[in-house]
């Protein structure tokens, strides 16, 4: 159930009106009253041998009657207005129950207390089966004003209750990050123009794409101005930029003028100041080092979010989840035809999983931004989708991550977004990666090859070959290995580098997180004889040290956590 409080200034008289008629699209049915104030209050509904519109002007006036009263002394904001929704799959309630649920919303929000005669006056119209709108004066019947403090938060308190006591879908408690729904009238605007999405989701994706891709605060702006978003800038007397408004072209009201969105509208981090902070502390670093391979670095750079996930530095965390965000609103730019619609699913609601009442620190986050970039510009060669395969497995192990994260720390709006993100990016990933790892098993290695380097996988992780080697995917594992192999690497020592650049323990599938890492490693530069000779020293070595350690001191305890 979903309640929204709208503030409103002047009479009644238009809200009622509204109440009343049919609606931006005809969508008002059988309006009516099913409780009021003093529960007999004129229905412009049910006056079958009045005028409707002399029974709207006189409800209206009863509302704004204590309003009137106080004359120049009234409040600036004189009405409340607030729609209550049920989910699609709840049963259908009845008047008498909305009329409970209004009284119990009313109370809440400190409109009209339980037992109070001199409160608010209100009224609650039902439009259809699924909702009601409560309308309510924001002046006492003595002349006071009502004590609504935080009424935002105790009526979506009473909702999840309301829930429980009629037995409707629970929605998850939020904690006012959450980005404004689309109201109805935007909705009902949509589907007439014969569009699927509101402007107001359409600009925020663009936006958040946009910040994603963008350096600096121009080329923000440039590539808005690229995807055909408006941007109007709020300027100071100084002459600098305050905030900003976007608009879709074509996008009008019923003056032809733009609707205009302000960026804290679409999304708590989309004001302009959010978005100058997110862009400075993430702005690419001057390259110390040879650029490499942009495929592998975002995939590093992936796979080291549930690292970050997992310690106790909750700031940093955080901007984990906001880089894990940017990286899955560029994906759909680059990715393949078959994928793009779960992909763009999975960036709409992982949105939601970037924000919390923690602050993000970035700092950690450049080599992740700098590489998803360079994908997006550059679109470097990934001739047999490898290199997006093996990003998308280890951005579906960070999203996993995530839900846990936001689990741990009560965040249920958070945590049930990652989770959907989580349906898309499994769909997705099958698309792209079933063909990578198809035709990697076509060039499958000969059978006296593929029993070699089962030993070697054996002897590597024992507590995984089993199941590893009875997987689909061992094929193309067998083929990545054998192909390292021509290339001058050691299996053995290339499967001990990427054992040992994460535990597959939190993997989504072992054998395929085992393929895309040895696929990358492979690509590298081959040791020479000489490093080949080195390493095994050093290996050796730490043999030896490890061996006399355990011979004079007595191995400690694991923890249950760690047997697990």
């Amino acid at each position: 159930m979903i309640p929204k409080i709208i503030l409103g200034q002047g009479s009644t008289r238009g809200l009622v009106r509204y109440l009343f008629g049919k609606g931006q699209a005809n969508e008002h049915v059988d309006p009516h009253l099913v409780a009021s104030w003093n529960d007999f209050a004129p229905d412009p509904g049910r006056s079958p041998h009045r005028n409707p519109k002399e029974v709207e002007k006189q409800l209206a006036s009863q509302l704004d009657q204590p309003v009137r009263m106080l004359g120049e002394h009234a409040p600036q904001t004189t009405f409340w207005h607030c729609p209550v929704r049920a989910a699609p799959e709840d049963p259908v309630l009845t008047d008498a129950q909305w009329a409970d649920i209004a009284r119990r919303i009313v109370a809440a929000a400190g409109i009209t207390p339980e037992g109070d005669q001199e409160a608010c006056r209100w009224v609650a119209v039902r439009h259809a089966d699924d909702h009601i709108h409560i309308a309510a004066t924001l002046v006492r019947q003595d002349g006071r004003r009502p004590q609504r403090d935080h009424d935002i938060r105790a009526v979506q308190k009473e909702a999840r209750q309301i829930e429980t006591d009629y037995q409707l879908r629970r929605l998850k408690a939020g904690d006012g990050t959450a980005a404004k729904r689309p109201t109805s009238k935007e909705h009902f605007k949509a589907k007439r123009l014969g569009q699927d999405t509101t402007a107001r989701e359409v600009l925020r994706t663009r936006v958040r794409r946009a910040v994603a891709a963008a350096d600096s605060e121009a080329e923000f702006f440039a590539l808005l101005e690229a995807t055909g978003v408006t941007v109007r800038l709020k300027i100071a007397p100084s002459g600098d930029a305050l905030g900003c408004n976007f608009a879709l072209p074509g996008n009008n009201n019923e003056s032809g003028e733009p609707v205009w969105f302000g960026g804290s509208t679409l999304a708590p981090d989309l004001s302009l100041p959010k978005i100058r902070e997110r862009l400075t502390t993430t702005s690419p670093e001057p390259a110390t080092v040879r650029p490499g391979n942009p495929w592998h670095q975002a995939t590093s750079a992936t796979e080291r979010i549930p690292y970050h996930l997992s310690t106790d530095n909750d700031h940093t965390a955080q901007g984990q989840l906001v880089a894990l965000g940017a990286t899955l609103d560029l994906l759909p730019l680059t990715a393949p035809t078959a994928a793009r619609a779960e992909l763009q699913q999975a960036a709409a609601a992982f949105e939601r999983a970037t924000r919390s009442r923690i602050t993000a620190d970035l700092t950690s986050t450049r080599v992740l931004r700098r590489s998803i970039q360079t994908i997006w510009r550059d679109r470097p060669q990934d001739k047999d989708g490898a290199g997006f395969a093996m990003l998308l497995d280890a951005a579906f192990t960070a999203v996993a991550f995530a839900a846990h994260w936001h689990r741990t720390r009560q965040n249920a709006q958070q945590q049930e977004a990652a989770e959907q993100t989580l349906l898309h990016l499994r769909t997705a990933y099958g698309q792209v990666a079933e063909p990578v790892l198809a035709g990697l098993a076509h060039r499958s290695p000969a059978r006296h090859t593929k029993h070699r380097l089962a030993l070697h996988l054996r002897q590597a992780t024992p507590e995984y070959a089993e199941s590893i080697l009875n997987d689909p995917a061992w094929d193309a594992l067998a083929t990545v290995l054998a192909e390292a192999e021509a290339a001058g690497h050691n299996a053995t020592t290339v499967l001990d580098q990427a054992l040992g650049q994460r535990t597959l323990d939190d993997a989504n599938n072992p054998a395929r997180a085992l393929t895309w890492r040895i696929h990358r490693l492979s690509q590298r530069h081959a040791p020479g004889p000489r490093a080949e000779a080195a390493r095994a020293r050093s290996a050796t070595q730490r043999i030896g040290v490890s061996a006399h350690a355990t011979a004079v001191t007595p191995p400690p305890q694991r923890s249950a956590a760690r047997r697990r």
